[in-house]
């Protein structure tokens, strides 16, 4: 009750001195969102996206990037394994520390219940790192394929090029200079 009687005293002496009118708001014009213009990239960086978020590589073969998806299930099938080993010897070491807590002989007798816990820990961090790892990977896909539908418009033509020539000038008669010029062609 008494919360309340100063709630409403505070909100009455706060009605009381707002006479005062707060400044007048400037109002920010409001410029319409547009939506990118993929039109003119020869692949479309959502669809790619999409793709790959689908089914794997499949945003990479839309790109014209196949090579890319024997990479990507290599990655993927690796770090499955990964997640599988580590699970299977955190089961183990879960297990016998069980075991060892009942008193029941154990997989590892040469172990007190603090190297039991220590690798019960470990095992379980390496299995969760891996499927941490296992989104990275998943995103690394996404964002490639994404990457590589913007830069699908990007010329890589044979005319642009870097070439490093001697070059050769004379000055005057007993001025001549020998280096090297470096030529931009585009």
């Amino acid at each position: 009750m008494g919360l309340l009687l100063l709630c409403f005293s505070l909100s009455a002496v706060s009605f009381a001195q707002g006479s005062k009118q707060p400044p007048p708001s400037i109002e920010k014009p409001k410029i319409p969102k547009s939506k990118p213009d993929y039109s003119l990239l020869p692949k479309n960086p959502k669809k790619a996206t999409l793709l790959s978020a689908i089914l794997p590589g499949a945003g990479q073969v839309y790109n014209g990037k196949s090579w890319k998806v024997p990479l990507i299930y290599g990655a993927l099938i690796t770090d499955i394994y990964f997640i599988d080993f580590n699970n299977r010897r955190y089961q183990i070491f879960k297990q016998a520390l069980a075991d060892f807590d009942d008193e029941l002989p154990n997989d590892f007798p040469s172990l007190n219940r603090d190297g039991l816990v220590r690798n019960v820990n470990y095992w379980r961090k390496s299995r969760d790192s891996c499927y941490l790892l296992l989104m990275g990977i998943y995103a690394l896909n996404l964002i490639d394929a994404n990457v590589d539908a913007h830069l699908s418009g990007f010329d890589v033509s044979d005319d642009i090029s870097l070439k490093f020539e001697p070059h050769y000038e004379s000055f005057s008669s007993n001025n001549k200079s020998v280096g090297i010029s470096v030529k931009l062609n585009f």
